[in-house]
């Protein structure tokens, strides 16, 4: 440690905004903090340092940032306040001007913040931005995090060459980039070592690995597939037309990748999805989801859907709606289309009314909650592993299965952490959306 370390036995805390590749880098960030000879507070402790890893995927996104370093402010008003992530990034100025930030951090500098303390002056008394333009940005950091002690979350890709007309990503977190499959292989071995149970793939665009190093993704999930004491792995959110066939004909064999896909779609309408400049359509689309279900039946297939995009006329959501009711999938991720500053599609003149956005987002929710019925329902009877994880119900032990139907059992029947088979049952009194479970061991 080094004598002028001022934050040596110091205490910090941390709040993440946004997706799983955010919490993996604040776990990194926080694990180097650490290193550096800090450590996290406890219960009823007054932190010295606060980090907050932000978001900016949509307007809404933006203002729950500005309420957390608010609020942590006026929690706080004595802690230095750093903030860093994608909301830093692209708006580093107006995240400055906010009372109580130190220290601002872009996309390239947050994973080296211990390198950025001793250039912390006097506190509040002005902000410090460190930040790189988003073009200059090539490196991969790499990051895991836990969510408990069961499931953690694997960063294996970064940023994104794509140019969807809606989305400010690319602009926040650069081009693509991964880590070297050997390197990932030794992260996981790494959470086996820890007691960890299943590693959910994370990245901006997953299905693009390789995109710096050479190396394929179907080679890496090959490779993570022969990391003995996993039992499952997951992959996160990809793209439609990057989970390739011969991807799909793996995870169906495989030992340990979960029959469980989370693909967006965005719009059942191909004239959107144009308008959006996505890299499919409909019939692509189609194709994916029919050939999971044929060669995995008992898959969970969740589905992201933006209603009231620029340029979504009613006869294109009701093509969109009933695409999407024509597909054997499980659940729909709804998200209202948000304006984001800068993007191609505020140039599309088409608008929708915020009243028309709330009915439409209503109907695919309603229908997301009908699939998801009848996915549970098909599954009553069936046996199925479950992973158990920590839970401060009384009552209850929770966890998931292989497929992603969350179960429950009476607390104390299995350890937290331990994987067992289960007879899944009838949706319970309290929460449609999780299934009374017994023991089938």
């Amino acid at each position: 440690m080094t004598d002028n370390n001022i934050f040596e036995n110091k205490t910090f805390a941390y709040y993440t905004l946004g997706c799983k590749l955010n919490f993996a880098e604040t776990s990194a960030i926080g694990r180097s903090l650490i290193e550096y000879g800090m450590r996290t507070i406890r219960d009823g402790e007054t932190p010295d340092l606060c980090l907050i890893n932000t978001c900016s995927v949509t307007e809404l996104a933006d203002k729950k940032c500005r309420q957390t370093i608010r609020k942590v402010h006026r929690d706080f008003p004595k802690a230095r306040i750093i903030v860093t992530g994608c909301y830093a990034q692209l708006k580093p100025e107006e995240v400055a001007s906010i009372e109580g930030v130190d220290m601002v951090l872009g996309s390239n500098e947050k994973v080296d913040l211990v390198k950025y303390l001793g250039q912390l002056g006097t506190p509040h008394a002005s902000s410090h931005i460190l930040h790189t333009p988003v073009k200059e940005i090539n490196t991969f950091a790499p990051s895991v995090s836990s969510e408990g002690r069961t499931r953690h979350f694997l960063k294996v890709q970064d940023g994104c060459d794509y140019n969807c007309s809606y989305c400010t990503i690319p602009k926040a977190r650069g081009r693509s980039r991964n880590g070297r499959i050997d390197d990932l292989v030794a992260q996981a071995r790494g959470v086996v070592a820890e007691g960890g149970r299943e590693i959910v793939l994370t990245g901006v665009n997953v299905g693009d690995f390789g995109r710096s190093t050479g190396e394929k993704f179907i080679d890496l999930i090959k490779a993570l597939d022969e990391v003995e004491g996993i039992e499952r792995f997951r992959i996160s959110s990809i793209e439609p037309n990057l989970i390739t066939d011969e991807a799909i004909e793996f995870v169906a064999r495989s030992k340990r990748f979960a029959p469980h896909f989370h693909i967006p779609l965005q719009s059942g309408s191909d004239e959107v999805l144009k308008l959006m400049r996505r890299r499919y359509n409909t019939t692509l689309f189609r194709h994916k989801i029919e050939m999971i279900k044929r060669l995995i039946p008992h898959a969970f297939i969740g589905v992201d859907v933006i209603v009231g995009t620029r340029g979504e006329r009613d006869e294109y959501f009701e093509e969109c709606y009933e695409f999407v009711k024509s597909l054997d999938i499980s659940q729909l991720h709804v998200f209202s289309y948000s304006e984001r500053p800068g993007t191609d599609a505020l140039n599309i003149e088409y608008t929708v009314d915020p009243k028309v956005k709330h009915r439409r987002s209503k109907r695919l929710i309603a229908l997301s909650a009908e699939k998801l019925r009848a996915f549970y329902a098909s599954h009553q009877g069936s046996v199925r592993r479950a992973l158990f994880e920590h839970s401060s119900d009384e009552d209850y032990i929770y966890g998931f299965t292989d497929n992603y139907i969350r179960v429950r059992l009476p607390k104390g029947a299995v350890p937290e952490g331990e994987v067992h088979s289960v007879l899944i049952g009838a949706p319970s009194d309290e929460d449609p959306e999780v299934m009374t479970a017994i023991l089938a061991e």
